[in-house]
């Protein structure tokens, strides 16, 4: 599941685009040689990290049951046994949808604030709530639905922690060079 590329959410791609190769921002194609299209690909494949980190979040939580009448037990399950109302569908359908369109932080704040409010005995017990869910419905019966909960508890967290990683705003001239002048002189 890849979050849509809007245009409004592409803005610091096109300001790095504008500032590190020094194209104007409604340069046409057919102004570009092939150094330039190089350079483009470059600083995009570095700003994509977001975008495929957004995507595998919205992915995680698209494993889990529908927020529909037939997911109402495993949802009330895991509120339950978290102690978090952080991740129920009420609280976090507005996030999920701005996800949709590239806007991950938000979402990503608010996993990794239900992550850090579970004791480690909730975290076991929604681990093995979302373990049994996940257990059914990829049929993974050789596998302990314990085990299988934890992994996806630790992989939203890290994804979460990812796209805000990936959304720090690292666009101050300023503060590159300084990175930069830091590692060429050690």
């Amino acid at each position: 599941m890849l979050p849509e590329v809007r245009p409004h959410v592409s803005a610091p791609l096109a300001h790095q685009v504008e500032h590190q190769l020094g194209l104007a921002p409604h340069l046409e194609a057919g102004h570009l040689d092939v150094e330039r299209v190089a350079g483009i690909a470059v600083v995009a494949a570095a700003h994509s990290d977001g975008y495929a980190a957004t995507g595998h979040l919205l992915g995680l939580l698209a494993a889990l049951p529908a927020p529909t009448k037939a997911g109402e037990r495993f949802w009330a399950e895991l509120w339950r046994t978290s102690g978090t109302a952080y991740l129920l569908p009420a609280n976090i359908k507005a996030l999920v949808l701005r996800s949709l369109t590239g806007e991950g932080t938000a979402l990503a704040r608010q996993i990794l604030s239900a992550v850090d409010q579970m004791t480690p005995p909730q975290r076991v017990a929604a681990g093995e709530v979302i373990g049994q869910a996940l257990a059914e419905s990829d049929h993974f019966p050789d596998l302990k639905t314990q085990v299988i909960g934890e992994l996806w508890l630790r992989d939203l967290e890290l994804t979460a922690w990812r796209v805000l990683h990936a959304d720090r705003r690292s666009d101050d001239p300023a503060a590159r060079k300084a990175f930069l002048d830091a590692w060429t002189s050690a």
